[in-house]
């Protein structure tokens, strides 16, 4: 499968493999079904532990969202790009190993805030290192095999093992917490032994060189660029679509979980489903780079989106669990395929040699995207004593987000991507 990329290239793609194990587990799955059954037995009700949930994401996305686009600027320094992608490493690995300790729900929310800033830290940089391991003309390809590589390997293994340890654990003397806290252990060691081709072989290529004051150097350079939206209209238009409909994205990937258990999906079909969204996700990861190829990057990525509002459509009206199967297998054949896509769309717009900087900004995009979808979602619950009502705020997200991304493409009266260079 991989014998036609390079080692570089392969190395970078392994680090989906890692992580990935972190997304099923941690954001979908395992964690967040563990969080309500332990607010349930404290005698806190669906919807508001619902609620606390989607404004612990939002904290903790404001967070990293702050310090996304500085981190990216002072990454863009020689040497800096994977010194700061161990470091943001190292903090999400070691607090998802912390889950393990405690059954508290307060307190599982704040380790799994620090995991977020851990997780999405480390992404900004390793999103960042596309533009060094591949050429333009790859990137579609590389980010959507990565995608596809989490899928079936990061997600699906240790996911499979952590629910078969949670389903049959008490059969051989484990209860379910300790299945479930086994479970965090195992994604963190799964996440540091497969981040290791990662730190070994891939390298900074494209880099400024060092300077003195390089932290506010790299606050001045950051404040000329967002000064600079003209030079670099279609990459802004790109990020105003992409916040909206990363959004929604986000959004379905860290509520959807919380919300079916709170529709009376039972968490055993929840988990299942899930595990089979990982297998089919990853064909569809690969056929949605190779369609980009062929049709263009655009126009996949608006069908993504087109996708994600039928999704949106369903999901309010969903109430059985045939139905949470039939959405779970539409999130799969987009899921990945509009993170990948999107990914190297906007690697393909921007100047290499700025590639932490612009990366950071994409993040700081995409995590206050993350911030306005659980807050609203949480919103909505809340005064509604329904969750479906949370559905209808993600709706919005999409439409918004394929509205701007029309937009953008008339405006700019050329094919996307568009070289920053040739502004």
């Amino acid at each position: 499968m991989l014998k036609n990329f390079s080692n570089e290239e392969k190395s970078w793609m392994m680090y989906d493999w890692a992580n990935s194990a972190y997304s099923s587990i941690i954001t979908a799955a395992v964690l967040p079904i563990f969080f309500k059954s332990m607010t349930r037995a404290a005698g806190v009700s669906p919807n508001i532990a619902d609620s606390y949930w989607g404004y612990g994401t939002a904290i903790a996305s404001i967070i990293i969202a702050i310090m996304a686009p500085i981190l990216g600027a002072i990454g863009d320094y020689k040497d800096m790009k994977m010194r700061l992608f161990k470091v943001f490493l190292a903090i999400g690995i070691l607090s998802t190993a912390a889950l393990a300790v405690t059954d508290n729900w307060q307190l599982i929310l704040g380790i799994y805030m620090i995991t977020i800033i851990g997780f999405s830290g480390a992404n900004i940089f390793y999103d960042a290192f596309l533009v060094d391991v591949t050429t333009e003309e790859r990137m579609d390809r590389v980010s959507s095999y990565g995608y596809a590589l989490g899928y079936i390997g990061g997600s699906t293994i240790p996911f499979m093992a952590s629910i078969a340890l949670i389903m049959f654990g008490e059969s051989i003397g484990i209860s379910t917490i300790l299945a479930t806290q086994i479970s965090f252990i195992l994604t963190a060691l799964w996440w540091v032994f497969f981040s290791v081709p990662m730190i070994k072989n891939v390298k900074q290529v494209h880099f400024m060189a060092h300077e003195p004051r390089l932290v506010l150097k790299s606050l001045k350079r950051l404040k000329k660029t967002f000064m600079d939206v003209k030079r670099y209209r279609s990459i802004f238009m790109f990020l105003l679509a992409y916040f909206f409909y990363i959004d929604g994205v986000g959004t379905i990937i860290r509520m959807s979980t919380v919300y079916g258990d709170s529709i009376g999906i039972g968490s055993e079909t929840m988990l299942l489903a899930l595990m089979v969204i990982q297998i089919v996700a990853f064909p569809c990861a690969i056929v949605f780079g190779r369609l980009a190829e062929r049709f263009g990057s655009s126009k996949m990525i608006l069908s993504g989106m087109l996708i994600y509002m039928v999704i949106c459509v369903l999901g309010y009206r969903m109430t059985t669990a045939l139905e949470f199967w039939g959405i779970a297998l539409l999130v799969a054949s987009a899921q990945g395929g509009i993170q990948a896509i999107s990914r190297s769309h906007y690697g393909k717009m921007i100047p290499k040699d700025k590639a932490n900087e612009f990366f950071g900004i994409y993040d700081i995009f995409g995590k206050f995207s993350a911030i306005m979808g659980p807050t609203l979602f949480a919103v909505f619950s809340q005064l509604t004593g329904n969750s479906r009502f949370g559905v209808l705020s993600v709706m919005l997200q999409f439409t918004l987000g394929a509205a701007i991304f029309i937009i953008a493409e008339r405006i700019n009266k050329k094919t996307i991507p568009v070289k920053a260079e040739a502004l």
